[in-house]
């Protein structure tokens, strides 16, 4: 056993001892130490829960004759960070929940690690460390948040910050924002939509990291939740009995699934981002044009929040990702031989799938679309690629020039916005926000959110080189790449020039001539960077493009 370097000889007396000065038991260091490494904070809705589902791991690791050993792990909250200088830190927080369980894990001999994430950059995170330490792993998440209700439908998160925007815009009052408020989270889980803490928990169940139900089971569901970490904890034992790693699990064919019913499900653009930079620490490359391949012959045929009505409980209720992928491979788009880490094979585990509910899932023979939910575009401003989800454009905005209104900052931009200077037709660039620029990526859900509020999601188009939440909807197109602070062309786009976007067609180009730009090029100035000391600083001069999955270098 690995723990052995911790364990056994004379000149592990020492080791021992402070085992025993904690409770351990000789016993108990007989037996495979396993990480049990639990995100629960009191901070995020979807991990304020989370000691119950450590508790119920460590059960089950108990009973299959294991030694759990709990430890934490950071999370953000990106609705909190949302809209201030916290959102730069949410995506450069996933290298240090990587980083941190590898010192952890590798400092203290752990022979197995069950890894207890529930939200955005925190199960990226994890699976990152999987990927790297490549020992026994499993992961089980917390579970996502039911739906509110407000006058007889269904709302969300996603719902409160375009709640912002009919509020300035004079569509609801005060009162009624608060009625909604205090109605659209209704207890803890990851929120309600296909946002992209429940894509990438729907990613870890198709990869094989995580356990049937691992994506969709509410977090509501207390007995079924803690059910399902109770058998993540028996299943880590047989992993490491039989040695089984995260990348006989986690391989291109595995990667390939993921995206599949990423594209299937509409699953957040984060994603793009995501399932890179965890293949990357498999020692695999995915490419965008990947992507776009796989988007290509994959059917849309689930309509989430924020595309569509429904939510996460609603698809658990129609058969869950087993089901999505059943009906996937009558496509055959799926690869069925991929390993779970329950023992059985992706056609094993989906053999008995079947579609409760087809007004949820609908057949691949009766899609809402015939390609995928997600998009990458190339143009003149996007020599390297951009990332739009499809299915929450309105159709009426799938192909759109208008004038661009340029700005350096989210902040500009949304002053702008709530000070009635954005008009039908404009085209928002925000620049300076990538991974370097930011720097950190900062999700923008406030601009698109107050755009969707104010009724101008089918007639205002917003390009960035930073990222959106999966919460956003609209023509909202970001990871333009090369980006701005990189010199990439979005940086050269001036007020008023046309901005010409054409989805179906994926393109992204600016109405300006290569000698233009080129004129352009040669008098831009780099600006200086936002942020000079600490953490962000590292992270600036380290992080790779957007395009590669900004991963650090």
């Amino acid at each position: 056993m690995i723990s052995d370097e911790v364990k056994k000889g004379s000149t592990r007396t020492a080791h021992r001892s402070l085992f025993y000065a904690m409770g351990y038991t000789p016993d108990d260091l007989a037996k495979p130490l396993i990480g049990v490494v639990n995100a629960q904070n009191e901070i995020i809705p979807g991990h304020i829960h989370l000691d119950s589902i450590a508790e119920a791991v460590k059960f089950g690791v108990a009973s299959e004759g294991g030694t759990p050993i709990e430890f934490p792990a950071i999370g953000i909250c990106d609705g909190i960070a949302m809209g201030h200088e916290g959102m730069k830190y949410p995506l450069p927080s996933r290298e240090l929940i990587a980083d941190s369980i590898e010192a952890m894990t590798i400092a203290h001999k752990f022979d197995g690690l069950v890894l207890i994430p529930n939200c955005d950059k925190i199960v990226p995170g994890m699976l990152m460390a999987a990927a790297r330490l490549n020992i026994p792993a499993v992961v089980v998440s917390g579970g996502p948040m039911m739906a509110g209700r407000y006058n007889g439908k269904d709302i969300s998160v996603s719902n409160m910050f375009e709640a912002a925007g009919l509020f300035e815009a004079g569509r609801i009052t005060g009162a009624e924002l608060q009625r909604m408020e205090q109605a659209s989270c209704p207890g803890c889980g990851s929120c309600a939509g296909l946002f992209t803490a429940n894509t990438m928990n729907c990613m870890t169940e198709v990869l094989g990291m995580g356990l049937p139900g691992n994506g969709t089971i509410p977090a509501a569901y207390f007995g079924a939740r803690r059910a399902l970490a109770k058998e993540a904890g028996k299943k880590i034992m047989e992993l490491v009995r039989q040695n089984v790693k995260p990348r006989d699990i986690m391989t291109k064919e595995a990667f390939m699934n993921a995206i599949t019913v990423d594209m299937a499900i509409g699953g957040s653009t984060n994603t793009v981002l995501h399932l890179p930079a965890i293949a990357h620490e498999a020692g695999i490359a995915l490419e965008l044009e990947l992507f776009d391949a796989i988007s290509a012959k994959t059917p849309y045929i689930t309509k989430l929040s924020p595309g569509g009505t429904h939510h996460m409980q609603d698809l658990n209720e129609a058969g869950g990702i087993p089901a999505v992928m059943k009906e996937l491979s009558k496509a055959g788009v799926i690869f069925k031989g991929c390993k779970s880490v329950n023992g059985k094979t992706v056609g094993e585990n989906i053999a008995n799938a079947e579609i409760k509910r087809d007004e949820v899932i609908r057949s691949v023979e009766n899609p809402y679309r015939k390609r995928g939910g997600i998009a990458i575009l190339r143009g003149n401003i996007a020599r390297d690629g951009a990332v739009v989800k499809e299915s929450a454009v309105d159709e009426a905005m799938l192909c759109h020039s208008g004038p661009a209104r340029v700005f350096d900052s989210e902040d500009q931009a949304i002053t702008a916005l709530l000070g009635k200077k954005i008009n039908k037709g404009d085209v928002v660039v925000i620049c300076y926000e990538g991974p370097k620029g930011g720097p950190g990526m900062r999700e923008m859900l406030n601009p698109t959110a107050v755009i969707a509020g104010m009724g101008l999601d089918r007639d205002v188009a917003l390009l960035t080189d930073g990222r959106f939440s999966g919460a956003s909807r609209g023509a909202a197109i970001g990871h333009i790449s090369p980006e701005c602070m990189d010199g990439g062309a979005l940086a050269l786009v001036q007020e008023g020039d046309i901005i010409d976007i054409d989805i179906p067609g994926r393109t992204l180009n600016v109405r300006v001539s290569d000698d233009e730009l080129s004129r352009r090029r040669k008098t831009w100035l780099k600006p200086e960077p936002k942020v000079t000391t600490g953490y962000l600083a590292r992270y600036a001069r380290m992080v790779s493009s957007a395009s590669t999955g900004a991963v650090l270098k």
